[in-house]
């Protein structure tokens, strides 16, 4: 049986109730794992209100302000977890972002700053979250990740996006190398498209999980809580022997060549 009880989860990502985080958040809530939540902070701390509201049934014991592109939140984060836990078991990375106009028009016309942009929130964050949660898994532990079809295959409207997921995937790979001698497997969840906040960027998403629905042998999408399900799965000890994978939940859109 999936238990999680007794494990400590950092789950980074949740903008909303349809954020595939959220689905994950609510599958480790209900193996019995200890929660904390990160949100981006923002002025007027609109983000921090949703977010509290929104994740306040999974009673987390750490609500914490995490931006990735801020070296000094990202230590305060962590320094908040050993502080409080003094070990982490399961990292859950959800962070993506680009620029909209990076998503479309002429893959050559990528500006520069948009290409470095969309690579260090949704490539170099892992790595850096990775690297600061590796001393804090003094007893294994697993990290998961998300990414998309497009990271191997050319997806209209995903252009960069395609490129750092690519980037992330790769990623998993080294840090499953680096990490295993330590016990702390790292795997990346291949969702098929759904509906979410980060996903309304992509042109014709809407087009998109139709064709899935229409092509996928199950004739259907995936939900936030399927993906949460594998996620679980992935962190708990069912899993013990599965390191540096990309496993595709989208229905087995994956392996349809039309």
């Amino acid at each position: 049986m999936l238990n999680l009880t007794g494990k400590n989860a950092l789950v980074t990502g949740i903008a909303n109730n349809r954020s595939i985080a959220w689905g994950i958040a609510q599958q480790l809530h209900k193996a019995g794992a200890n929660l904390g939540i990160t949100y981006m902070p923002d002025e007027r701390g609109k983000m921090e209100t949703k977010v509290a509201e929104l994740v306040q049934p999974l009673n987390p014991s750490l609500f914490i302000p995490c931006n990735v592109q801020n070296d000094e939140q990202i230590q305060s984060t962590f320094k908040t977890v050993h502080d409080k836990w003094g070990k982490l078991d399961i990292l859950i990375h959800c962070l993506a972002f680009a620029n909209k106009e990076d998503l479309s028009g002429d893959f050559s016309q990528t500006s520069r700053s948009g290409f470095k942009t969309a690579l260090e929130i949704s490539t170099y964050s892992l790595v850096q979250l990775s690297g600061a949660a590796k001393p804090l898994m003094t007893q294994g532990g697993s990290i998961v990740t998300l990414t998309y079809l497009g990271g191997v295959r050319a997806i209209p409207n995903y252009n960069v996006m395609g490129v750092a997921k690519a980037g992330l995937e790769m990623s998993v790979r080294y840090l499953a190398a680096e990490l295993g001698p330590q016990n702390i497997r790292v795997n990346a969840i291949s969702a098929g498209p759904i509906r979410t906040l980060a996903s309304s960027a992509v042109g014709g998403i809407l087009d998109m999980i139709h064709h899935v629905e229409q092509v996928a042998p199950l004739r259907r999408t995936v939900t936030q809580l399927e993906v949460g399900n594998t996620a679980a799965f992935l962190c708990s000890d069912l899993s013990s022997g599965i390191t540096g994978q990309v496993l595709y939940v989208d229905a087995g859109y994956e392996i349809m060549g039309m």
